[in-house]
């Protein structure tokens, strides 16, 4: 056992090295292209390097945020209208950077993107043990090659809360698969701080519930009442978890709304400035750029999703990952406006990637790491050099 047990760690690792030797392969080579060419970059730098290249747009406050901490004043233009500002991005990523600046001594740039790495290759290895624990190791190590290589894997690696965010939403829905209900708080509380969407996991948490009491119930076995607290009393504190960053920022900033205003900001440069509806923005976007085509688009996206979540191939993963992917591509809908980062906000799903169909499959597995695989090249050009990640 204790054989086996080093083995699945090392190969795991090995494959996350690997991709970040590939990933960082591609950054490389397109930055030394774009410096010697004078390519016109999406994001201004101040200091040209490869660490800040690693480290455009989001990462840029996510920098204020450890070296100056928030702004008590919100910004707003001569309209009144609320400015893209701090309050936008959550503590928990800046705060252990600048931990790791004080006791390094690095700037945030290199400090930044060693944290991403480092919880990169933690994440990729408990999305491995997650889904090796429902349907084995072949489905496990594919769900963590196909991690590794995706397309927008490159956000493992740079200065942004991602990988982070990956390892406590994934060890939140181990920890649920595995019945240890109390380690979700901790978790869940953490995640709720590091990056929007751990909403998803109290809703989860209620959706096991329910059909665990239910099923108990026909059977006639009780559900051990020590499990139902720890289900209950997760759910409540992540869900208040999950609800508190808003009323800090206006607690602090003396702003209503300050924190939904500062998200809407982002939004303006797509659909110019809107009020917030839940479950109508990726209408209201779609609608915008492709009339009734567009809703339907989104129709059959929703229509498709459910159908993949009902197969029997996704649903051998187990009740948990089904609930938590409901869960989470609900949120999505619910609150975000669908543009580029859609994509990325996307890889919380990545367990769903080990459904058996795909991983024992060997042509479509193949087929989905290659097309990971040549994606990347082309996700960084977009993201770097048209618009942003």
């Amino acid at each position: 056992m204790a054989g086996r047990e080093y083995r699945w760690w090392i190969v795991v690792l090995a494959v996350y090295a690997a991709s970040r030797v590939f990933t960082t392969t591609l950054m490389v080579t397109l930055f030394f292209a774009a410096s010697v060419g004078d390519w016109h970059f999406a994001s201004s730098r101040a200091d040209p390097s490869f660490f800040t290249f690693s480290g455009s747009w989001d990462a840029s406050y996510y920098r204020r945020i450890a070296e100056h901490g928030y702004p008590t004043v919100i910004p707003t233009d001569a309209d009144g209208n609320v400015m893209q500002n701090e309050w936008a991005f959550l503590p928990f990523f800046p705060w252990i950077v600048r931990g790791v600046m004080f006791v390094t001594g690095l700037g945030f740039y290199p400090a930044a993107i060693i944290i991403a790495t480092a919880f990169g290759a933690a994440a990729t290895l408990v999305l491995y043990r997650l889904v090796a624990s429902r349907v084995g190791t072949t489905s496990g190590l594919w769900a963590a090659v196909l991690f590794a290589f995706g397309p927008l894997a490159f956000v493992l690696q740079i200065a942004y809360a991602e990988s982070l965010f990956f390892f406590l939403m994934f060890s939140a829905l181990w920890a649920m698969v595995s019945r240890r209900y109390w380690w979700i708080i901790p978790i869940g509380v953490a995640a709720a701080f590091t990056k929007p969407g751990a909403l998803a996991l109290p809703l989860a948490l209620a959706v096991v519930y329910v059909v665990r009491l239910v099923q108990r119930r026909r059977a006639g076995i009780p559900f051990p009442w020590q499990q139902q607290v720890a289900v209950l009393v997760g759910g409540f504190v992540t869900s208040v978890a999950g609800l508190a960053w808003p009323l800090i920022a206006s607690a602090v900033t003396g702003f209503p709304n300050a924190y939904l205003q500062t998200e809407l900001s982002w939004w303006t440069g797509f659909v110019g400035r809107v009020q917030f509806v839940p479950l109508t923005p990726w209408f209201l976007f779609t609608w915008k750029y492709g009339s009734i085509f567009g809703v339907l688009l989104i129709v059959i996206a929703i229509a498709a999703f459910v159908w993949m979540l009902t197969r029997p191939s996704v649903r051998a993963l187990g009740l948990e990952i089904v609930a938590f992917s409901a869960s989470y591509a609900l949120y999505l809908f619910a609150v975000f406006l669908p543009q580029q980062s859609l994509f990325r906000l996307l890889m919380p799903l990545a367990p769903l990637a080990g459904a058996p169909g795909l991983t024992h499959n060997r042509r479509a597995r193949m087929i989905a790491l290659i097309c990971g695989i040549a994606l990347q090249p082309v996700a960084l050009i977009l993201l770097w050099f048209v618009g942003y990640p």
